[in-house]
């Protein structure tokens, strides 16, 4: 029998990742195992393992660059591969992208963020309200919508961060993702905030449903997956539209994405047959 691994949150990360199990378990049944990426024991004897629960990575990067060191050390089969995934742990890969052609959502960066970066960021956006997100996040840590009279929440003053312009179609529209399982086109869904906030995540009250993506926006979504360092076993594309209805990205999930199969046709049999084709002969 093959043997495949999903890595799971530290013990003491809160958020429910149960359902999320029960989706992977009812497709591959006793064949797979979950250990939590922080302690995952021995992984030699797994054909396949894959962080897709590997939530909170971000509340320690240096044990997470650790630990992909040493899984390429032992030349583990992890999908996606290390590489892919030292690189996507950073949100400057948005730089990469655009400098390769793929329109994102405008970008600055600040070394130690402070009160003049966010001034000049106004300025430079023309935009009197502005979100800030540290290079390294996930699930919405450390993610602030500034007003014009806002200050700096304390957490973030003085941390490397990226600086964008509130892109008023989330509240509108909401962010499209896009699931891709070996490079194919899934399923998309539409995320929407809850009424006066910008997340859209479920834990603050985001909601989904599925969506015929749009013709530019799997554009711009195969765009940007052609642009990166390695090819993808799975991947999900967040875009937005801006002022004048051009999809930008917005983020480019390649280690932890949740996959919401549930809204796909197939119920994720896509993502099943990727998993089988990933595994070694």
């Amino acid at each position: 029998m093959r043997h495949i691994c999903i890595l799971t949150p530290d013990p003491s990360y809160s958020e429910n990742w149960a359902p999320m199990a029960d989706q992977f378990r009812r497709l591959f049944g006793p064949a797979l195992d979950f250990r939590p990426w922080t302690a995952t024991g021995d992984l030699a004897g797994f054909d396949l393992i894959l962080p897709l629960l590997a939530w909170g990575y971000q509340r320690d990067p240096a044990l997470w660059y650790q630990t992909l060191d040493q899984w390429d050390t032992e030349q583990l089969p992890v999908a996606n591969p290390c590489a892919l995934l030292r690189w996507n742990t950073d949100k400057a890969y948005l730089f990469d992208l655009a400098a390769k052609g793929v329109t994102i959502v405008p970008t600055i960066s600040s070394d130690a963020l402070c009160a003049a970066d966010i001034a000049k960021a106004r300025q430079h956006f023309a935009s009197s309200k502005l979100i800030i997100k540290p290079a390294i996040s996930a699930g919405a840590d450390g993610t602030y919508a500034l007003g014009e009279e806002d200050a700096i929440p304390f957490d973030v003053l003085e941390r490397v961060m990226l600086i964008q312009p509130m892109m008023p179609a989330i509240a509108e529209e909401g962010e499209y993702s896009l699931f891709y399982f070996g490079g194919t086109f899934s399923h998309a869904i539409l995320k929407k905030p809850a009424l006066g906030d910008f997340r859209v995540q479920e834990q603050f009250g985001g909601r989904e449903t599925a969506v015929l993506a749009p013709a530019p926006a799997r554009r711009l979504a195969e765009a940007a997956l052609s642009a990166i360092p390695a090819p993808a076993a799975y991947a999900r594309v967040d875009m937005v539209r801006d002022d004048q209805g051009q999809f930008c990205l917005m983020e480019l999930e390649l280690i932890e994405p949740a996959l919401f199969l549930s809204f796909a046709e197939d119920g994720g049999a896509a993502f099943a047959k990727m998993v089988e084709q990933s595994l070694p002969a």
